[in-house]
């Protein structure tokens, strides 16, 4: 029966060539549309690397001081979190490292931007590079403020184009490192990972950012487990009750708040731009999948008409076959497998439109080292998303047409 539910469906797409042209291409580009969406979300939040510990890191990167007339938001100083994160319970690793700032370097007379990131040692625990030559910058290069230098690919070939960096010199923002490492180029979106050149957060021009409440910092936590989360924030938010303000800032400001939140939660806090203890992440959800629904709709209500004008046409097939003894539930089951077939058609040009588009985008320079994917996790979703479209736009007209009267049907029929 299958089989034959096939050849039809395949018979009614031929019949009426434009509407099938029409169907596929409102499925294939709503579905693109959403791949590629889904792609980029799963590039930010899921683990890879080198953001591999994705599932069981916080990261600390908002802080506000508050006074009576005056608040203060930015990144967190070092000297906040050294003296009040370190430590902590369940926390395996901690790292302090900055946020990626502009540096200039001049090669053979060309003048070069790169990301520049002063990190600690442990922050090369945390997060697992795929290193092409070289190591990183260990506890003891952090300690003993030595001029060396992580740089990526990217950085290799302007640097020293054709040759191996590892054991030679290079010069950032006026001061000169050795390039200890090479590692491949990371995704601007991943915030913690992202940079062009690594060196220690000792070798800092100014060494004022020690002491430093509010600054330009970034703590990221490798907890033991995920069911450590609660205990971490919560000890974090104690110890914020107990910040000493330096003499500058206690005529100003009298209370402190920094929170450590997972990725998901980060996204949220900046999407709504939130200074609150819990960014609600399920909020930031909740719209994020309402829009996708929403854009999803108006291509699946022309289905659905499509769909009503192809059993108006099949009106007198359909009375026919409800003369000789078919079924309601025979009759849905063919027109809901025939639309299950068209939507997978249009899934199938959709993910390979997908991938074309992210392929596309990853060779632009729409995001600096972007590689995004469809992996299994985005074939999912895109799954998920046909199916929508499947049962959304072919369950109401199969149920309308089950309706139809048997002599109405076969006298021209009409959907009430």
């Amino acid at each position: 029966m299958l089989k034959n539910y096939v050849k039809i469906a395949f018979l009614v797409l031929k019949r009426r060539k434009f509407f099938t042209f029409i169907s596929l291409f409102a499925i294939s580009f709503t579905l693109v549309v959403l791949i590629v969406v889904s792609s980029i979300f799963d590039h930010v939040l899921a683990p890879m690397a080198p953001e591999i510990n994705k599932d069981r890191s916080l990261t600390m990167f908002f802080a506000e001081i508050k006074g009576k007339d005056s608040i203060w938001n930015g990144n967190p100083g070092y000297k906040l979190l050294n003296d009040y994160a370190r430590n902590l319970p369940g926390v395996e690793l901690m790292s302090i490292h900055s946020e990626s700032s502009p540096a200039i370097s001049y090669v053979r007379g060309q003048k070069i931007v790169s990301a520049l990131k002063h990190t600690d040692g442990e922050y090369w625990k945390i997060l697992q590079f795929k290193f092409l030559a070289g190591s990183p910058i260990t506890t003891e290069d952090e300690k003993n403020a030595n001029f060396v230098a992580v740089i990526n690919q990217n950085t290799q070939e302007k640097f020293f184009p054709g040759q191996s960096a590892v054991g030679q010199q290079i010069e950032v923002d006026d001061q000169k490192f050795q390039v200890v490492g090479v590692v491949e180029n990371v995704s601007q979106l991943h915030n913690s990972a992202y940079a062009d050149i690594w060196v220690p957060l000792s070798t800092s021009k100014n060494a004022a950012y020690k002491t430093e409440l509010m600054g330009s910092c970034i703590a990221t936590l490798l907890a033991k487990s995920r069911a450590d989360f609660p205990a971490i924030k919560a000890e974090i938010a104690a110890r914020m009750k107990t910040v000493e303000f330096p003499t500058e800032l206690k005529k100003e400001y009298e209370q402190i708040s920094c929170f450590a939140d997972t990725a998901l939660e980060v996204l949220s806090r900046e999407a709504f731009n939130s200074v609150e203890a819990n960014p609600n992440p399920s909020r930031f959800i909740g719209i994020l999948l309402g829009l996708m629904t929403l854009f999803m709709l108006l291509p699946a209500i022309n289905l659905i008409n499509i769909n009503v004008s192809r059993i108006l046409e099949r009106a007198s097939e359909v009375g026919v076959r409800k003369a000789f003894g078919a079924s309601s539930r025979t009759l849905v089951a063919q027109f809901i497998t025939e639309n299950l077939i068209l939507t997978s058609l249009g899934g199938l040009l959709g993910f390979v439109g997908s991938m074309l588009t992210l392929q596309l985008i990853n060779h632009s320079s729409i995001i600096q080292y972007g590689s995004f994917q469809v992996n299994y996790r985005v074939f999912f979703y895109g799954i998920i998303i046909t199916v929508f479209f499947s049962l959304f736009s072919g369950v109401y007209p199969a149920w309308r047409m089950s309706k139809l009267n048997p002599v109405e049907a076969l006298k021209g029929g009409s959907l009430r």
